[in-house]
């Protein structure tokens, strides 16, 4: 991208690339001066520009060029230029945002991109212990009631922590990761993986009464078996987060490779960490049991299942109104990181303050070729500011007026707007960062460099911004088909069918979509990044709840069960199991997605909390309709079941044989 080429320009020809707005009000010019001077003190800060740059402050301000002028004085505010030696998100650049911060006064303002993600960062890190607390609590919650024994849940828990801790350790070998990133990841974790936990010791139970007195032996079996059926549950959730490594945006790379490692972490620590636990604690734990609260599912399996007509009319019914929000909601989202940062925060107040005082609402940088004529430079200039809401370039040209040599100027400032290269302009705008209004003015002056400059570069927040938006769009669509295609193959080695990767993924992409689209209904705008990382993440972590369910009907059907009996019973033994999965889901995100001061981790676990639901709810009451629905190409596509239901018998009332009916009295 140009922008990334032009901030790369600015650091190794410049030697700075981040650079803020300091706005600085009701104090006299002497101690604005000696404030200029504490904060160029201050480490990685390259150079501060202000009016006594080029003047002494005992000159006069009317003595300014006006173009000088309007940019730094308005009535009793003035604003100074900190320049940094590094790029916008840069540890350096970060601290030296906090430096300023602290050494200015309550009436001084310290704005730009780096003030952004200082603030996010500093939210993130005060923030994340208390994310992994409430996940924790309101995820322990859950599994008290939805268990039968006390000790159990405090056993996942501590699994899971230590698999957490090993994956954020190892982000070491990744060098640097967003701070987005590290605040989601204990919690993302917590809720995708807790079901390898549950599966491992429904196992160890089972093989219990196989091997009694022996529970090494039932361990052994247990672990066995549930490696065997995680590993097809993993691999899809595991293709989600590897699909958002095909975004452009970094956040996507992180997140996507973060908890790729975490659920293979979570695998591992399944079947060595957990049984290690369980078998060391085996006497309390079957001390501490107690009475699940989540009843037997026979009655409730039997209605669903006679009434799967219905479910198919509202799962047709549902498909218009989804697929439109989902739309919606896409087109709806917004671009400003700004808005993700709550209004009493440092970098919302100084925006406040720029466009209040200075009508100042975004700032462009433009690196020309050095080589350009000052003529050409000088009518260029003129072309752009009588774009609709530029109100001034800031240049060598204009600091001096066209009377002056440019050689009465310090070096310093000089160094600072050219070189041998590349000559370096300041555009301020009236107009907000990813705004429709922005963008048109970004088309008209990029049409005018490149008029006069075809290698000129419009740099700054704005147009990384810009091309943010223009690239959203497509990345949208490659995570997407990326995460399909993925997830559409396993369940086909999986399942050894054809048919039930569309039966599957139409289930939870409906449920996503029912999920993306409501925002659109309750008049939410989302940040541009949580409709594309939850359309895959929530496939790739909810896929299972349907693959557990099919996986228990496809064992009934081999097993010589009738049609409609076999997703009776799939849907009674597995109902249990997805419900407590998509509450654990829902617990671990929801708590942090409505304490979180940072809208992009809010709106993220927001989405994740609620896709937990629907998507709960669509497996447990469309599903079973869908696989009653096409039991025969099901049959037809799957190996190993092309022999079933060619002799099936069926009454006038559309019920089948009686074994059927028997099953499902049982």
């Amino acid at each position: 991208l140009e922008t990334v080429d032009g901030q790369d320009i600015m650091v190794d020809q410049f030697g700075m690339g981040a650079f803020s707005m300091i706005v600085v009000e009701d104090m006299e010019l002497k101690d604005v001066a000696a404030l200029k001077e504490k904060i160029e003190a201050v480490d990685h800060v390259k150079k501060v520009l202000w009016y006594d740059s080029v003047l002494d402050v005992s000159v006069p301000v009317e003595m300014l060029p006006k173009d000088l002028r309007e940019a730094f004085f308005n009535g009793d505010a003035t604003m100074m230029i900190a320049l940094f030696d590094n790029t916008t998100s840069s540890e350096t650049s970060m601290e030296a945002v906090t430096q300023i911060r602290k050494i200015t006064s309550k009436n001084c303002f310290v704005s730009g991109m780096t003030g952004i993600v200082t603030d996010i960062k500093q939210i993130a890190l005060k923030e994340m212990p208390i994310y992994v607390v409430i996940a924790s609590c309101l995820s322990l919650i859950v599994l008290l009631l939805a268990m039968d024994s006390l000790v159990v849940p405090v056993l996942f828990l501590l699994c899971i922590g230590v698999a957490v801790l090993y994956n954020l350790g190892s982000n070491i070998f990744l060098g640097q990761i967003s701070y987005i990133t590290q605040a989601l990841t204990a919690v993302l974790q917590l809720g995708v993986t807790m079901d390898y936990s549950i599966f491992l010791l429904n196992s160890y139970e089972e093989n219990k009464k196989r091997f009694e007195g022996d529970k090494e032996r039932a361990m052994a079996h247990a672990i066995n078996a549930t490696f065997k059926s995680v590993i097809g549950s993993s691999i899809t959730t595991v293709a989600g987060f590897i699909a958002l490594c095909f975004m452009t945006f970094t956040l996507g790379r992180d997140l996507g490779i973060v908890m790729a490692k975490g659920v293979l972490l979570g695998v591992i620590g399944c079947v060595t960490i957990l049984p290690s636990m369980i078998l060391l604690l085996d006497k309390p734990l079957q001390k501490t049991r107690h009475r699940s609260l989540i009843p037997d599912m026979s009655g409730f399996s039997q209605w669903v299942c006679k009434r799967f007509p219905v479910f198919l009319v509202i799962l047709v019914l549902l498909v218009a109104p989804a697929f439109y929000g989902y739309g919606k909601t896409n087109d709806e989202v917004y671009y400003d990181m700004g808005q993700c940062l709550p209004e009493d925060i440092d970098y919302v107040i100084a925006n406040s303050k720029l466009a209040e005082d200075f009508d100042i609402a975004s700032t462009h940088m433009l690196l020309v070729d050095a080589g350009l004529p000052t003529r050409d430079v000088r009518n260029m200039i003129r072309e752009m500011e009588q774009v609709d809401g530029v109100k001034y370039v800031l240049s060598l040209e204009s600091v001096v007026g066209p009377l002056v040599p440019e050689e009465i100027l310090p070096d310093s400032v000089r160094s600072m707007l050219e070189n041998d290269q590349w000559k370096l302009m300041l555009i301020n705008s009236e107009y907000k960062v990813a705004s429709d209004a922005v963008s048109d003015q970004l088309d008209s002056l990029n049409a005018i460099l490149k008029k006069y400059d075809e290698t000129g570069m419009l740099i700054g927040e704005a147009p990384c911004m810009k091309d943010m938006i223009d690239t959203t769009g497509h990345d949208f669509q490659v995570v997407n088909a990326v995460s399909i295609v993925a997830i559409f193959i396993i369940i086909a080695l999986v399942e050894k069918s054809f048919s039930l990767p569309f039966v599957l993924i139409a289930v939870i992409e409906l449920a996503v979509f029912i999920n993306l689209g409501l925002p659109h209904y309750l008049g939410q705008s989302l940040p541009f990044i949580a409709p594309i990382c939850i359309s895959t993440i929530q496939l790739g972590a909810t896929v299972d709840y349907a693959i557990l369910m099919t996986t228990r009907y496809k064992s009934e059907r081999l097993g010589g069960v009738e049609r409609k009996a076999a997703v009776y019973n799939a849907l009674r033994a597995s109902a249990p199991s997805v419900i407590v999965s998509g509450m654990g889901l829902f617990a671990a995100t929801f708590g942090v997605a409505i304490y979180s001061d940072i809208d992009i981790i809010s709106s993220m676990c927001m989405l994740m909390a609620r896709g937990a639901l629907v998507s709960m709810l669509c497996v447990i009451f469309l599903l079973p309709a869908l696989l009653l629905l096409c039991d025969k190409p099901i049959c037809a596509t799957t190996i190993g079941m092309r022999h079933i239901g060619k002799g099936t018998k069926t009454t006038d009332n559309g019920n089948e044989s009686r074994d059927t009916a028997k099953a499902e009295v049982q």
